[in-house]
């Protein structure tokens, strides 16, 4: 990365940049939604999203001509957005329990 990104560059890191943090809220959102409701429309918009956001990754990689540790830092975002949420809905159900009356009943409340 030696030389200079130019400014066409630096605007589309900054919306590739904008675009991982939401369509990472999206598949998050998604994710639990599909969860909840036991639907699949919601599992695929979830993938959707995902899918959405690695290639808002690669744009970003491309833009900012990323090379060496930071591919790797970037392997390991594009992980964390993908396990994070499975790992947080198991932490809930876990924490709350996952049968619908359990989740019915607090709602109510």
């Amino acid at each position: 990365m030696d030389e200079a990104i130019g400014l066409k560059a630096l605007l589309l890191a900054t919306m590739a940049g904008a675009a991982i943090v939401l369509l990472g809220a999206f598949y998050a959102l998604f994710f639990a939604l599909g969860r909840l409701h036991a639907s699949s429309r919601f599992a695929v918009a979830a993938m959707t999203s995902y899918t959405l956001l690695a290639g808002a990754v690669y744009v970003l990689v491309r833009s900012l001509a990323l090379d060496g540790v930071w591919i790797t830092v970037v392997v390991v975002m594009l992980a964390g957005y993908f396990l994070l949420p499975r790992a947080i809905w198991r932490l809930c159900v876990g924490t709350h329990g996952d049968s619908e009356t359990d989740i019915t009943e607090g709602a109510s409340r």
